[in-house]
């Protein structure tokens, strides 16, 4: 496995539930700023268990790919309660998942 894919499975797998993340954010966080192309074919070719790959969206908090199923990747953010309309998500500056943000319930 590259060190690159390593980094951003690592990343993903911090996001909490209930949380999202952009492509963008991903590479930033995994130290390659601009790779969010990159991002995107980690995600659409990871198979490792307890990789919450759905919650990693396109930018604007649009659902973007999931393995070719955005009806799972909807079903699966809903069950965790992310709000959507159409295909974006709601209130996406609060779902918007940023390290050492507080979030509303007062969690980091």
């Amino acid at each position: 496995m590259s060190r690159f894919r390593t980094r951003v499975i690592a990343v993903v797998r911090r996001i909490p539930a209930g949380q999202v993340a952009t492509y963008g954010d991903v590479a930033e966080l995994a130290g390659a700023p601009g790779a969010a192309r990159a991002v995107g074919s980690v995600m659409r070719t990871c198979a490792a268990r307890g990789v919450p790959c759905h919650r990693v969206v396109a930018a604007g908090g649009q659902l973007g790919g999931y393995g070719g199923s955005e009806a799972m990747k909807r079903a699966l953010l809903q069950a965790e309660g992310v709000v959507l309309a159409g295909s974006r998500i709601r209130e996406f500056a609060v779902r918007r998942w940023q390290p050492g943000r507080r979030t509303s319930a007062g969690r980091r």
